[in-house]
C-alpha cells in the first residue's frame, strides 16, 4: 500500500472557507486549533526572537508580554526587529526596555510624525480630546488604565491614548464593556465641554463604541429589553475568502429594538463620560495644559500630576 505510514498535514487561517467534504473522517479528520499565544507563550516567543540580539539588563520580557495581548508569533518577531532598529538609530550598544515599549506603539499605531506641522488650535483640540480619554481611564475602576498619552501624530491618528491590557482576559463583565464605551466617548465629551462643540476627531472612537454596543446587544445577551438571546446568524462565504457576514434571522420590530438598545447604551455612556469629566474638570484642564506643553506623558507622570 503506497499510502501506508503517511500522514497528511495542512494549515489554514480561514477554516470558514473550506469545503466541508475536506474535513470528513478519513480526510482531514483531526482538527488542531492553534490560538494566539497567552502571556506566558508571548514571553517564551520573545526569548526565541531575541537570542541573537544584544539586550540591556533592564529588559523585562514579562512586562513586554503584558503589553502585547493579541500579538501572534509573527507580530512579536516584527516587534523585536522594530526595537533593534530603534536602538540602532540612536547608536545604543544594546536594546533597552524603552525601545521595546516604543516598538509596541509603532507596531500597533504606526510611526510618530514629529515633523508634521500642526497649528496651535489643532494641537489644543487634540489635547482636549486625548485628556478626556486618559483621565476617564484612570478614574473609572473597571477601565483599563492608560500607559501613555500623546498629542504627537502617529499613523492616521492626530494623537493617542495607549491603554494596553495588563493581562489576558477571556471573560468580560458587562461593567467592563460599559467602562470601555465611556472611555472611548471621553474624547468627544471633553471636546464638547471645552469647545462647546464637537469635531471629526472622534470618528474612530464612535465606530469602536457602536460596534461594542452592538455586540453587547446581539451577541452577549446584555440587553434589558431583548434578554439572554443572540441575534443574527454569522456565516462565511465559502471559497470566496471574504469576511464573515451576518444573516438576519429576526423581524423588523426586533431590528428596531436592537437599534434602540444600542443607542441607549451609547447615550448613557456619553452622559456618564460628560458627568465624570465635569466633576473632575479642574484635573481635565490641568492635564490638557500639561499635555500641550510636554506633548507626551506616561501613566506615572499623569497620576502624580493629578494626584490620583
Amino acid at each position: 500500500d503506497a499510502q501506508g505510514g503517511l500522514i497528511l498535514i495542512a494549515a489554514t487561517n480561514r477554516p470558514d472557507t473550506l469545503d466541508p467534504a475536506l474535513l470528513r473522517p478519513g480526510r482531514f479528520d483531526r482538527h488542531v486549533v492553534v490560538n494566539l499565544p497567552d502571556i506566558k507563550g508571548r514571553e517564551e516567543i520573545l526569548h526565541v526572537h531575541t537570542r541573537k540580539l544584544k539586550l540591556s539588563q533592564n529588559v523585562d520580557f514579562k512586562s513586554i508580554a503584558s503589553q502585547t495581548p493579541g500579538f501572534s508569533g509573527a507580530d512579536i518577531a516584527n516587534l523585536c526587529n522594530e526595537a533593534a532598529l530603534l536602538a540602532a538609530r540612536f547608536n545604543k550598544e544594546s536594546i533597552e526596555l524603552t525601545d521595546f515599549e516604543k516598538a509596541v506603539e509603532r507596531v500597533l499605531m504606526g510611526p510618530e510624525k514629529k515633523s508634521k506641522i500642526i497649528s496651535k488650535k489643532e494641537k489644543e483640540i487634540t489635547a482636549f480630546h486625548e485628556s478626556g480619554h486618559a483621565l476617564l481611564s484612570l478614574i473609572i475602576p473597571e477601565a483599563t488604565p492608560m500607559k501613555k498619552v500623546s498629542i504627537i501624530p502617529r499613523g492616521l491618528a492626530g494623537g493617542y491614548t495607549f491603554t494596553p491590557l495588563r493581562e489576558d482576559k477571556h471573560h468580560w463583565l458587562k461593567s467592563d464593556l460599559i467602562a470601555q464605551i465611556i472611555v472611548a466617548l471621553g474624547g468627544r465629551a471633553s471636546e464638547e465641554l471645552n469647545l462647546k462643540e464637537v469635531t471629526t476627531g472622534a470618528q474612530n472612537d464612535l465606530e469602536n463604541a457602536t460596534q461594542l454596543a452592538r455586540r453587547m446587544v446581539t451577541q452577549f445577551g446584555m440587553s434589558e429589553k431583548l434578554g439572554n438571546i443572540t441575534l443574527g446568524k454569522r456565516q462565511g462565504l465559502i471559497f470566496l475568502g471574504r469576511d464573515i457576514v451576518e444573516e438576519r434571522n429576526y423581524s423588523e420590530e426586533t431590528a428596531r429594538i436592537i437599534d434602540e438598545e444600542i443607542k441607549k447604551i451609547i447615550d448613557n455612556g456619553y452622559a456618564q463620560a460628560k458627568t465624570l469629566l465635569q466633576q473632575h474638570f479642574e484635573k481635565l484642564k490641568l492635564l490638557t495644559s500639561t499635555l500641550m506643553e510636554k506633548e507626551v506623558l506616561d501613566e506615572l507622570e499623569v497620576k502624580r500630576l493629578l494626584n490620583i
